[in-house]
């Protein structure tokens, strides 16, 4: 059986870092949306998937990477208790 469901998951396209829906910087609001649920109960190893996607960012786009990287990828995941 094969799916004929449009392709919507909001993951990121290298090396340009965007997202591959709606082409905003990845992780965009709904691919941010989509990871705090699915992490839910493991904020801690949410940080560290957003932790290893930014290293791998970083490789990526050298010289011309944002220099707001940490807050695109890390800032908001953080958890305040």
């Amino acid at each position: 059986m094969t799916s004929t469901t449009a392709r919507s998951e909001h993951l990121h396209d290298r090396p340009g870092w965007d997202c591959q829906v709606c082409r905003q910087p990845w992780p965009c609001a709904e691919a941010r949306s989509t990871l705090v649920t699915e992490f839910r109960s493991f904020p801690s190893v949410l940080t560290l998937y957003l932790s290893n996607k930014l290293y791998d960012a970083m490789l990526d786009l050298g010289t011309d990477a944002d220099p707001d990287l940490y807050e695109r990828f890390l800032s908001w995941a953080v958890v305040d208790n």
